[in-house]
């Protein structure tokens, strides 16, 4: 016996699936630097210590020094100047200090040039985000049409379930031209 159609359980997947992109844009967001300091920043570096590639935060406390300046309290005194080096070739643009087991992390003010790359970085994660809400909306109307075929659902409550399906991908994506927005003003703004 076939399973029946649960237009709302589908819906619900959407929804946890779509949300879940909304947070990885978020996070590939905090990553971008804008011009005030947040540890978020640097927390996609990856440090060669005790042998493996380890997560700078798991090295180190990552603080805030000030608008402009991050502090890395490393826990360990002989990883200090691995952690510094990490930072430094992070391709951030960043020019740690070493200070006994703190480095401080000045943030130099961005060039209207960087401005623009990080412009364009932000809009290409926001891209990538509705490339994969669109994706999602895909597999939602596919699993309608199966419905539909296997005659579980009629020919007007498949419409209905589409529309629903295209009101929420719709929904989702104004809310990535929302954040991309925001982090653009976050961007330019000095």
């Amino acid at each position: 016996m076939a399973a029946a159609a649960d237009p709302k359980a589908l819906k619900e997947d959407m929804k946890r699936r779509m949300e879940s992109t909304m947070e990885t844009l978020k996070r590939e967001f905090q990553g971008l630097r804008t011009g005030r300091a947040t540890p978020a920043l640097l927390e996609p570096i990856r440090v060669e210590a005790y042998g493996a590639i380890t997560p700078l935060n798991q090295l180190a406390n990552i603080s805030v020094g000030g608008p402009g300046l991050l502090l890395v309290q490393v826990y360990d005194r002989s990883q200090v100047k691995a952690v510094e080096i990490a930072i430094r070739e992070s391709g951030l643009g960043l020019n740690p200090q070493a200070e006994g087991q703190t480095i401080r992390v000045p943030l130099p003010p961005l060039t209207q040039e960087r401005r623009n790359e990080l412009s364009r970085q932000a809009a290409k994660y926001a891209e990538g985000a509705k490339v994969a809400l669109r994706a999602v909306r895909r597999d939602g109307m596919e699993q309608v049409a199966a419905w539909k075929k296997k005659s579980l659902i009629s020919e007007d409550e498949a419409r209905r379930i589409e529309k629903d399906l295209q009101a929420l991908t719709d929904d989702y994506v104004r809310k990535v031209d929302l954040a991309l927005a925001e982090k653009e003003k976050d961007i330019k703004s000095v």
